[in-house]
């Protein structure tokens, strides 16, 4: 009898400060250990490799990141500050980022967690701001070439990646099996480009699946029998903070629970998408990144 996969994330986590009417709250952040959170709440084994203060926020990281169910590597730990990142939430509830962050990360545990791994995910600033970018791009290289699944995200932040970060994305492309990106990272990196498009230039660089969020208007994924798209989970919403983190949580999820998703079944990608769709907005009905447990996504979907 085989062990059930696990997954190691790899990538930042932060505090997000946002700014409410009343005062400022603080919900604990970060595209990645967002991620982790969301796959822990589904009851797979989850290792969160980070940057993380030994201050009071960091320590609030941990205990939720720990009581999702994740663990965090040791390696991940520093006596430099945890990063923020203030949040002004817009109208429609979406959210414009200032972040004050130092990202770095340990080549060697990288490696050694990686090859414990079935799944390896990376994104968002990981990818894109070093130090600690080298590395995580290093590390999913390393695990697709060992056989490993790598799933990306790269949850683009203008205010970080610099004027180009195509080649970053790109490159991080190459190495994944599965690549979940917005429809606003899509306009970041392939300006004017149709979403079929996209999801062609994406899936020629390796994938075997590609999928686009596009907020109200649900998704859409290219995988290796065609086209497959969604409808959003309808909800009022609360904001959107930690929607695609949930909604690429929910994706991995499904690679480990449903072995015919990566091999070109069409229903079950549509199985996936729609399971995703109802995660992400099952999140955004809620305050801050609060991805929902296994048993709220079975109940709704």
């Amino acid at each position: 009898m085989t062990s059930r996969p696990s997954v190691l994330v790899l990538g930042e986590a932060l505090i997000d400060i946002v700014e409410r009417e009343g005062g400022d709250v603080e919900f604990v952040g970060g595209s990645p250990a967002n991620v982790a959170v969301g796959i822990a709440r589904q009851d797979i084994a989850t290792h969160l490799l980070t940057r993380l203060g030994r201050d009071d926020r960091g320590r609030r990281i941990a205990d939720q990141v720990t009581a999702s169910g994740a663990l965090i590597h040791d390696a991940s730990w520093t006596d430099a500050a945890t990063s923020i990142a203030r949040a002004r939430l817009r109208a429609d509830g979406s959210a414009a980022y200032e972040f004050d962050i130092v990202w770095a990360l340990d080549a060697e545990a990288a490696a050694e967690a990686a090859e414990a791994a079935s799944v390896v995910h990376s994104g968002s600033i990981a990818l894109f701001l070093q130090p600690g970018g080298e590395v995580a791009l290093s590390t999913l290289e390393r695990a697709k070439r060992a056989g490993t699944i790598v799933t990306v995200d790269p949850n683009v932040r203008p205010a970080l990646v610099g004027s180009d970060p195509r080649p970053v994305a790109e490159r991080a492309f190459a190495a994944a099996t599965l690549v979940k990106l917005s429809d606003e990272d899509a306009e970041a990196l392939y300006p004017g480009a149709s979403a079929a498009r996209v999801l062609e230039t994406i899936a020629a660089l390796g994938p075997r699946v590609v999928v686009m969020t596009r907020g109200g208007e649900g998704a859409l994924a290219l995988g290796p029998s065609g086209v497959v798209d969604v409808a959003p989970l309808v909800v009022e919403v609360a904001d959107t903070i930690g929607a695609g983190d949930a909604f690429m949580a929910s994706l991995i999820t499904s690679v480990v629970d449903d072995a015919d998703l990566l091999g070109g079944d069409v229903a079950a990608l549509q199985r996936a998408l729609r399971r995703a769709a109802v995660t992400a907005g099952i999140t955004v009905s809620r305050p801050g990144a609060n991805p929902p447990t296994r048993a709220e996504v079975d109940a709704a979907v």
